[in-house]
């Protein structure tokens, strides 16, 4: 099967480039974000090609030979509709989305949305009042008990996906130095390359040192680079850590000090190993002081942490000026989200559920962690840090034989396998395409989903074990 597809990897791309994907002479090719050859003319010259994020670019590679997102979908678990059940079926560890279906001891998943008669009109910008009041609710009896100041609905905006969220939050920035990880989300290249009022300074983070960042490196990187803000995923996707506890109690307190807005990504905050078996959770707001005053600014939504990623139903929490800011900007970028999505968003908000759900993950997603560990190393590769948070490990495959020993050419061996990951290049984010020509440090590395089923890991394993197996004894 790997001859079909090399069938795809014909033709050489510059380094990280506008095709949206990192350079190797033999990575497969994104025809459809490919500039023009000579001889050929755009039909349109107004817009430019528009690169995909790393997951939608592995899986439409996967696309060409023969997944279907939809019936091949391993996010359901296998009794649910859509789920990959035959031993033969494509194995999605590229996925950004948890498993959907039942698990041992959660809620009762919603299968059915009702529509009030005044649902099918906009939704405010904003949000609707009740979901705002109770993502407010929710963070003050999950972090806030005892403090003086306390959410309120005003301190919360509610947008339709992650992204936008994000973007809303990118297009009110002000002409200041952004600081972001590498690696982080691959989302976030687009997001900081779009808008130009900000200038994005990319902040390294060493495998060395299991991608850590103490108190004493924010503060250099703060006051030595002029930031302003600093946009982070917490845990980090794709190498799961996590700041957490005094850690991260004394990132707000230095944010707050040197004013510094802290952009917090917080979609994985419920997927938390080490922090005790019941409800694992985490967030800054446990650590603002004033929540009107301290600049601090999460996003998170029903995406990850509810495990309902098709309703895309998100939300921005912080001060009221900036949620002011952020649903101004929606209001030129997206309209609003959805309404009736929004008002049975809000039923799924109760601590009790939340909670409920949160125990669940855990105790999945823990033993699913273990087993895609334990997986992986048997194969050879070698894990930085294990992922503190998230569902992803991220792994280095340099020690792999030849053929697999960079991000992409295990992607294509593994396509050939039916199973799909992401090549770590992506996450080497590079707005502008400022480093182009020079490789990237994650050349090596792989972003593996646990986010499937424990029956998808295991066969995904198998036949990772027997494709290393074969090229090391060839």
């Amino acid at each position: 099967m790997t001859d079909v597809v090399r069938e795809h990897s014909e033709e050489p791309g510059d380094p990280h480039g506008d095709e949206g994907r990192p350079s190797d002479p033999g990575a497969p090719v994104d025809r459809e974000n490919q500039p023009p050859r000579r001889g050929e003319e755009r039909a349109v010259h107004a817009f430019r090609k528009v690169p995909r994020t790393g997951v939608i670019y592995v899986t439409t590679e996967a696309a060409r030979l023969g997944f279907h997102p939809g019936r091949d979908s391993a996010s359901a678990g296998p009794s649910e509709p859509g789920a990959d059940e035959g031993a033969d079926g494509w194995c999605n560890l590229g996925q950004g989305q948890p498993e959907t279906g039942p698990l041992p001891g959660a809620p009762e998943r919603c299968a059915a949305v009702p529509i009030d008669g005044d649902d099918q009109e906009y939704a405010p910008v904003a949000g609707l009042w009740e979901l705002r009041e109770a993502v407010a609710s929710l963070y003050n009896r999950a972090y806030r008990r005892g403090m003086p100041s306390r959410y309120t609905a005003e301190n919360v905006a509610v947008s339709g996906g992650g992204r936008i969220a994000l973007t809303r939050a990118a297009a009110a920035l002000g002409q200041i130095n952004l600081g972001h990880f590498l690696p982080d989300y691959t989302a976030y290249e687009e997001l900081l390359d779009i808008f130009r009022l900000f200038s994005p300074i990319p902040i390294l983070l060493e495998g060395e040192r299991g991608y850590s960042f103490s108190v004493g490196d924010l503060r250099r990187e703060i006051l030595g680079r002029g930031l302003s803000a600093i946009l982070a995923s917490n845990p980090c996707n794709p190498t799961g850590k996590h700041v957490r506890g005094e850690e991260l109690a004394a990132w707000v307190r230095t944010a707050k000090e040197l004013d510094c807005a802290l952009l917090l990504d917080e979609f994985y905050s419920h997927y938390v190993y080490g922090m005790g078996d019941v409800a694992p959770m985490e967030s800054a707001a446990r650590y603002v002081e004033e929540v009107d005053r301290d600049p601090v600014v999460i996003f998170d939504g029903l995406t990850k942490n509810w495990r309902y990623p098709g309703w895309r139903v998100t939300w921005t929490v912080g001060p009221r000026e900036v949620i002011e800011a952020v649903a101004s900007a929606g209001s030129f970028l997206d309209g609003g989200g959805s309404k009736p999505m929004q008002r049975a968003a809000a039923e799924l908000l109760t601590i009790e559920h939340t909670r409920a759900e949160t125990t669940a993950i855990h105790r999945a997603f823990s033993r699913k962690r273990e087993l895609l560990l334990a997986g992986l190393r048997k194969i050879g590769v070698t894990i930085d840090a294990e992922p503190e948070g998230t569902f992803y490990v991220w792994g280095s495959v340099a020690d792999l034989p030849p053929g697999l020993s960079d991000g992409h050419g295990f992607f294509r061996a593994a396509l050939g396998e039916r199973i799909i990951v992401v090549p770590g290049e992506f996450f080497d984010v590079n707005p502008g395409k400022r480093r182009a020509g020079r490789p990237s440090r994650f050349r090596h590395h792989v972003r593996f989903s646990f986010g499937p089923s424990e029956e998808v890991l295991v066969r995904a394993l198998g036949r990772l074990e027997r494709m290393v197996g074969e090229r090391r004894r060839a």
